[in-house]
């Protein structure tokens, strides 16, 4: 059995790459692709819930989410992500990567549906209605990091394992784009058959009463390519390597193998929507597949230390002449500058902390250690999406958004991200490099596996 054993790990990391390899990353980035859509898309629509319910006709500027309601939207599927990454993480290891693998997607679709809907037509109905299901919605998100991750490695040979993991994350970058396309489109079209004046020219006809659909529609359309993939996810055998180490079932294995106010809320959602799908076009998505050229030939280190660096040089150029950007004869080079610090984000520690957990641990427990690692991560994205919108606000109190204590100021917020992304850097040090290794290698079970090729096998007799 030590022999057959061997021979499983042997063929997968030698193995040609063939049609189940493609196969395998459509249906897992296919899943990266909706978790993307469904985290970013509530970006687009914050400022139109603000303007339905939230309006205020005495207010001289729409209405807007207040504080603590503003940092609950956007923040608490990341909340619902951290525990997922944890909670399935662990349950990937001890149940087998494909049966909770189906967990996941059923909730994201059901919880895609469910955020679109709401209780009454009140503000606290329905923002309370968004926050609970967008916490479970995060909690199913949050297993697909770990579970996609460690099922991509461990289909993938280790010759083009890294670029085989970094494909898969890639189409996190055309689900933000795909979230700005359908914004577009679903505002667009909203605008053209339901004309409205600016907020200047009249408050309570700014915002029609018939784009509180254009929120619903773009929120809900993440539960689409989550359903399209549900059965192609259901067909996938079981990783081989967590049937053959983990299960210890050989045979199984072997078969296995702007300003508001100058506009209405619609043209509000499709401006917001415009220059994210413009961020995500001309540096986001191509800093993903970057790291998919490159990571093989450069390795995962080289990629990590050279974003960090770039995105500490360009975070630093945006902030210390913050007021030379603000200019706006400037913004084009301000454009450029933002857009060449997501380039290198992407291209750089993003894709990189996704890949590398799933490549360093041993079998048994690598889906559960990714999930904690993409746990700290979101860690740190949930201390950004609540701490920046009060960190951010000017220092004069009259000048900061209705509801908005002072805070330090953008200039200082960005001068601080930059001296983050300069620690990340030194932390890259500590990194090793699992470029042309094996999994077992790795993570320490190749013993294992020479002393399964010399005959002294390590495994108890009941073990086996």
């Amino acid at each position: 059995m030590a022999e057959q054993q061997l021979g499983v790990l042997k063929a997968l990391d030698l193995a040609k790459t063939q049609l189940y390899h493609f196969t395998a990353i459509v249906i897992a980035g296919m899943g990266f692709f909706t978790d993307a859509y469904d985290l970013f898309c509530v970006s687009l629509v914050t400022k139109l819930l603000g303007r339905l319910y939230y309006f205020n006709p005495l207010s001289e500027k729409p209405g807007s989410l207040p504080p603590h309601v503003a940092a609950a939207v956007n923040g608490v599927a990341l909340c619902g992500t951290l525990a997922g990454q944890l909670f399935f993480g662990w349950l990937g290891d001890k149940l087998g990567r494909k049966k909770v693998y189906g967990i996941t997607l059923i909730m994201m679709i059901l919880c895609s549906v469910a955020s679109g809907l709401s209780f009454g037509d009140k503000a606290k109905g329905v923002m309370t209605t968004i926050c609970f299901f967008r916490f479970w919605l995060g909690f199913g998100i949050g297993g697909d990091y770990p579970l996609s991750a460690t099922i991509m490695s461990e289909y993938a040979n280790k010759k083009t394992r890294g670029a085989f993991i970094a494909a898969v994350f890639a189409m996190q970058g055309v689900g933000i784009l795909a979230g700005g396309f359908v914004a577009l489109a679903v505002s667009s079209i909203f605008d053209k058959n339901f004309p409205a004046p600016s907020y200047a020219v009249d408050r309570a006809l700014s915002t029609p009463p018939q784009a509180d659909y254009i929120w619903r529609i773009i929120v809900m359309f993440g539960a689409l390519p989550a359903a399209l993939t549900y059965y192609w996810r259901m067909k996938m055998p079981e990783t081989a390597r967590y049937t053959a180490l983990v299960a210890k079932n050989i045979k199984q294995a072997t078969q296995d193998m702007s300003k508001a106010e100058t506009m209405n809320g619609i043209n509000e959602v499709y401006m917001i929507a415009r220059a994210q799908t413009l961020i995500a076009f001309c540096s986001t998505v191509p800093g993903y597949w970057f790291t998919v050229a490159f990571i093989e030939i450069m390795g995962r280190f080289a990629i990590q230390l050279m974003g960090f660096f770039m995105m500490t040089v360009f975070m630093f150029a945006i902030a210390f002449p913050y007021d030379h950007w603000i200019k706006p004869e400037n913004r084009i080079g301000f454009l450029v500058m933002y857009s060449l610090t997501f380039f290198f984000a992407n291209f750089g520690p993003n894709a990189t902390t996704f890949i590398v957990p799933a490549e360093i641990f041993p079998a048994r427990l690598r889906s559960t250690c990714h999930g904690i690692s993409a746990a700290t991560g979101k860690a740190g994205a949930i201390v950004g999406a609540f701490g920046f919108l009060y960190a951010a606000q000017p220092q004069d109190k009259t000048k900061t958004d209705a509801g908005y204590p002072p805070g330090i100021g953008v200039k200082n917020s960005l001068i601080m991200l930059g001296v983050i992304n300069f620690i990340g850097m030194l932390f890259t040090f500590l990194i090793p490099e699992p470029k042309g290794k094996s999994l077992e290698e790795l993570s320490g079970e190749s013993e294992v596996r020479k002393s399964l090729g010399s005959h002294n096998v390590i495994f108890s007799t009941s073990s086996c």
